[in-house]
């Protein structure tokens, strides 16, 4: 008798972490959790579950971080520049989820602006969560030519941004702005892009108290939120006005 396969967008069940990370509440001035500990999906999963993320730095054991403020996107706050507004009119891209993920990890970790973190450990760990359904990628394409993107992990309806990158002006932003409307659409409650940078605060970005961001995130990391994945024209996130 045929067995259903996997699908791919829903998160697999894992098996308890390992390793067992304090109360994010604790977390010191710069918001380490903890150091050491590995990089298992189970390991990965129960940190994304509390609220914690790693953060690799050169010479120390993987630093665990809960940062406080947290920086957070709601997926209907995206603010659209005027400019931005006329290349995702303009520019014939479409996008795609989870089409080439390990590339746009790739690209994250030689072009991104936070790249030098993006150790090949980090990449096997991440290609691994996405495997088993707990992370994904948004890729922005002119042609078939791959020229931006992001990738991140998602816990029910918040999605844990990681990296972006972009190889064309503006294509990192568009991945940002159809991320918020795929996962809008599924039904997501919130994108945390962990520390709110001047960039992201000029895409609608913002600081939230730790303590709101984790009451958040335990209401909600349950929820069913898959994304559509279709191939989808980056204009209709432009739409004009009726004449």
């Amino acid at each position: 008798m045929a067995t259903a396969r996997p699908d791919p967008q829903r998160p697999r069940r894992l098996g308890p972490a390992r390793w067992q990370f304090p109360d994010p509440a604790g977390a010191d001035a710069d918001g380490i959790v903890g150091l050491g500990a590995d990089l298992e999906p189970e390991t990965l999963v129960h940190a994304y579950r509390q609220g914690i993320f790693p953060w690799p730095h050169h010479g120390v054991p993987t630093p665990w971080f809960s940062p406080d403020p947290r920086g957070v996107l709601a997926p209907h706050e995206v603010h659209v520049s005027r400019s931005l507004r006329q290349r995702l009119r303009r520019s014939g891209w479409t996008t795609t989820v989870d089409a080439d993920f390990d590339q746009v990890v790739k690209a994250c970790a030689e072009r991104g602006h936070q790249g030098t973190w993006i150790t090949p450990e980090m990449r096997t760990a991440y290609w691994r969560l996405r495997q088993l359904g707990w992370a994904h990628s948004v890729e922005v394409w002119d042609g078939g030519h791959m020229v931006g993107g992001l990738y991140g992990v998602q816990t029910g309806a918040v999605f844990t941004g990681e990296s972006m990158f972009h190889l064309s002006a503006d294509a990192s932003k568009v991945a940002l702005v159809d991320l918020a409307c795929r996962f809008a659409a599924a039904g997501g409650r919130l994108i945390d892009v962990q520390i709110a940078t001047p960039h992201l605060v000029s895409l609608g970005a913002r600081e939230t108290p730790r303590d709101k961001f984790l009451a958040l995130l335990a209401s909600s990391r349950d929820e069913d939120v898959p994304m559509g994945a279709e191939r989808l024209p980056v204009d209709r996130l432009a739409p004009r006005a009726p004449a």
